[in-house]
């Protein structure tokens, strides 16, 4: 059986600021999703949030980019944003860049990850969701779970899986792709996607293995919302989905490169650098410095595209000592206040409102004597 796992999430209006959604946004979606499940749109739903982005998480037998799912998820952002307004939550509908749909929700603002795939006997299915940072923090993790041998053990022992993986990397800047293969092309791949905040990972697929090699077995979603706006409205707070088990990295390989808490841009205003928190979904609320910016995981087996689940993951007192760490990095890189690295780049904080700031002294500068 085919079905299609999507993620869908937009920052309706936070609760309060920027640090988590209000449960009352939470019930519309339900309700929205509830009753296209009644009408057989959906198969199964499940409704959370990561920090102040709301996140649908869909299984149905449309495919992607399909516009009536694209469609319900707009309609119900739609409606949690009314309810946002009524609450006077901040930044109400602040990811919806367009006041009608146009038949698909990518590039409308909200970000998307979906992937169609035969269901197996065995499905696990990681849903992976972050706030206060952009599509390229899932470069490292990514990689360490299909391409390194000293997080993967499986890449080393299981032989359906030691041939490596195909990994679809997207330029963001020029619009373009490439698919590169691991192990062959391993420093090549690590050449693009170190850079971040320009290369990152789009979809993994097998490779001579027992799975379908047309069919992704991660995806991530890659909107930059300063490419869709023209103008600084927010991180974009990717998510991606991740398949797990037989011929594919076990679930403790899925999870473990998060135990490292890496740098990745974003938290306050979108213009910091700081670390990747793992957290279960009740401590994915962002609030010092409007971070640090944070993942939660989320797992379940699929059932003829039901959702047995979830498993809150990153709950797990396993990642106690990333928190540590992460707390760490925290005081440290805020220790450098306005500063870079933690403060970002010139070249990335263009797309930030730094640019109003400085244009105002443009006249007062005269050349060096």
């Amino acid at each position: 059986m085919k079905v299609t796992f999507s993620i869908i999430k937009a920052d309706v209006g936070g609760w309060p600021g920027h640090a988590t959604v209000h449960p009352e946004l939470i019930k519309v979606a339900e309700q929205n999703l509830s009753k296209a499940k009644k009408q057989g749109e959906l198969i199964d739903f499940h409704v959370t949030h990561c920090g102040d982005d709301l996140e649908l998480i869909m299984t149905h037998t449309k495919g992607e980019d399909n516009e009536k799912i694209h469609g319900l998820a707009w309609d119900t952002f739609k409606k949690a944003t009314k309810k946002a307004k009524e609450l006077k939550l901040y930044g109400a509908g602040q990811d919806l860049l367009s006041d009608a749909f146009s038949g698909n929700i990518r590039g409308m603002g909200p970000g998307a990850a979906e992937m169609e795939f035969t269901e197996r006997e065995g499905e696990p299915v990681i849903a992976f969701m972050m706030d206060k940072t952009e599509p390229g923090a899932f470069n490292l993790p990514i990689f360490r779970t299909f391409a390194d041998p000293f997080n993967t053990a499986g890449l080393v022992i299981d032989p359906s899986m030691h041939n490596g993986f195909v990994f679809e990397i997207w330029d963001i800047q020029r619009h373009m792709s490439i698919k590169m293969e691991s192990p062959e092309e391993l420093y090549d791949i690590l050449a693009l996607i170190g850079a971040k905040s320009r290369f990152v990972i789009k979809r993994v697929y097998p490779k001579k293995g027992k799975l379908p090699e047309d069919e992704p077995v991660a995806v991530i979603s890659t909107e930059k919302l300063f490419h869709i706006a023209g103008k600084y409205v927010g991180k974009d707070d990717p998510v991606a989905i991740v398949r797990a088990q037989s011929g594919l990295p076990a679930l403790g390989e899925v999870l473990n490169p998060y135990g490292f808490p890496h740098l990745v841009s974003g938290w306050m205003r979108g213009s910091h650098n700081g670390p990747l928190m793992p957290v279960g979904v009740k401590n994915a609320v962002c609030t010092r410095f409007d971070g640090p910016p944070r993942v939660i995981a989320l797992g379940f087996q699929l059932a003829k595209g039901k959702l047995v689940g979830p498993v809150d993951l990153f709950a797990d007192t396993g990642f106690d000592r990333a928190r540590d760490i992460a707390l760490e990095i925290t005081d440290y890189m805020r220790m450098h206040g306005p500063f870079e690295p933690h403060r970002l780049p010139l070249e990335e904080m263009e797309y930030t409102t730094l640019p109003s700031v400085l244009k105002k002294l443009h006249e007062r500068f005269t050349e060096m004597k």
